[in-house]
């Protein structure tokens, strides 16, 4: 009846997912983002070495899977979930202990005399309430829970270093335009101080164009500056020293030409976030269970068994054999509080687990939302700017030959048309990065780069 009981209050139950959680997973994307609803093949199921072309990058990730120094603790925390779960499924079995044993014994410096014990004792608890079983299923949720740690680590590692090698291209391009500009500048300016020495110009355009090229050397330094600290930056991630990183030119990567979210439902599989947020839940759950099996009597089973040479003085042949089994039924009553407290601090736990859980969805849903915007905003980004630069190369021609072959044209209206080329152009290298940047965002919120 005691069982029965037991059973009742769900010490026995595996976990569920819980149904509670005022999230609707249906509506986790936003209506204008799903352009083909029936469609449910997820981005995020692309496999990294598929969607990754560009065989420098490939070689990157390749080596970080191998080298990074967080993955590979990620891969230490399953082996000791590993270790937990197999001791946890060992506790079924008895435990068997040898405990030989051997005095020396001498009264008033008579002849000493000489004993031994060799014998060995079994225990076994029997599980009638579920403590051992819960203990159990909350290791194998502990290992699914550390495993899911590990891929979670293993897809951030694909996006952190693609992301990495995108701005290292983009970073490429602007110090080639940042060079081009210099170069172009110090001609300039070479040209205005010839002119000023004839007078055609007046020293305040000489001036001007110096200071613009200044200005520009001093960006072009800290861009290259900024280009080492990523070369740096990523040659940490993948675990070596710094150097330089073979690579290709930000040109020469190719996007998929659609992306597809899929059904908001398979976040609950596809992120390892999510899904360790919920295996978190379920140690809780278990543990819970725990602290209520602790209210229920426990049955122990031992013995003992060995040889002896001490049965006693009064034996003539005092060696033997001595048998012993024992039965215990332990049932708390009163422990100070303890038990009660242990549970409603378990209780707690488990709540706090469930609500983070419902944050990791909340949070899962909001990142897809996100990367789908900005995928779509840099794509219009990039099509104006490159319609920008167009028409400032336009306008750059137009204003230095007006500055030449015309009165009509001022050194200042040159200036200031080649400048804003200058920024546009850097503009559409942005805006190549930031499409590459979002779509490796929107692979990793899709669960992309796990095994």
């Amino acid at each position: 009846m005691i069982a029965v009981m037991a059973a009742g209050c769900s010490i026995y139950r595996k976990y569920e997912r819980p149904e509670n959680l005022e999230v609707n997973v249906d509506s986790l994307y936003r209506a204008e983002l799903m352009a083909e609803p029936e469609d449910t093949a997820s981005f995020g199921n692309i496999p990294w070495e598929e969607l990754f072309t560009d065989p420098y990058l490939r070689d990157l990730i390749d080596s970080g899977l191998v080298h990074n120094t967080d993955l590979q603790t990620a891969i230490l925390r399953v082996e000791q979930a590993q270790a937990g779960l197999y001791a946890a499924k060992w506790a079924y079995s008895p435990s068997l202990n040898l405990s030989p044993q051997g005095t020396v014994t001498s009264i008033d410096a008579n002849k000493a005399s000489f004993g031994y014990d060799l014998g060995g004792s079994v225990s076994w608890d029997i599980d009638l309430f579920g403590s051992l079983l819960n203990a159990k299923r909350e290791a194998q949720a502990t290992l699914l829970q550390q495993d899911a740690y590990r891929q979670a680590v293993r897809s951030q590692i694909i996006a952190t270093i693609a992301t990495s090698y995108y701005a290292l291209l983009m970073m490429d391009e602007q110090v080639r335009i940042s060079d081009e500009s210099v170069v172009i500048w110090k001609e300039q300016v070479r040209t205005l101080e010839a002119n000023l020495r004839v007078g055609t110009v007046n020293e305040n355009a000489v001036t001007q164009a110096r200071a613009n090229l200044y200005g520009l050397e001093a960006s072009n330094a800290e861009l290259k500056q900024q280009q080492k600290e990523t070369e740096n930056a990523l040659c940490s991630l993948l675990g070596r020293v710094s150097g330089t990183v073979a690579r290709g030119t930000l040109n020469e990567q190719m996007l998929p030409e659609t992306v597809s979210a899929g059904i908001p439902l398979q976040l609950l599989s596809n992120r390892p976030d999510v899904y360790q947020a919920e295996m978190a839940l379920a140690a809780a759950y278990y543990t819970t269970n725990q602290a209520r099996s602790a209210f229920y009597p426990k049955l122990t089973l031992s013995g003992s068994a060995g040889w002896t040479n001490n049965l006693g003085q009064m034996v003539s042949n005092p060696g033997g054999v001595l048998l012993n089994a024992v039965a215990s039924l332990a049932q708390p009553i009163f422990n100070k509080g303890q038990l009660r407290s242990n549970l409603k601090v378990s209780k707690a736990e488990e709540e706090i687990a469930r609500l983070n859980y419902k944050q990791t969805i909340l949070n899962a849903g909001q990142e897809v939302n996100d990367a789908l915007f900005a995928i779509e905003t840099a794509g219009i980004m990039l099509e104006k700017h490159k319609a920008q630069c167009k028409d400032l190369e336009r306008t750059v021609k137009t204003a230095d030959m007006l500055y030449r072959k015309s009165a009509s044209g001022s050194y200042l209206e040159l200036l200031t048309a080649q400048q804003s080329l200058l920024n546009a152009q850097l503009s559409v290298i942005a805006d190549k990065y930031n499409q590459l940047q979002y779509t490796v965002t929107l692979y990793k919120a899709l669960g992309g780069g796990r095994e």
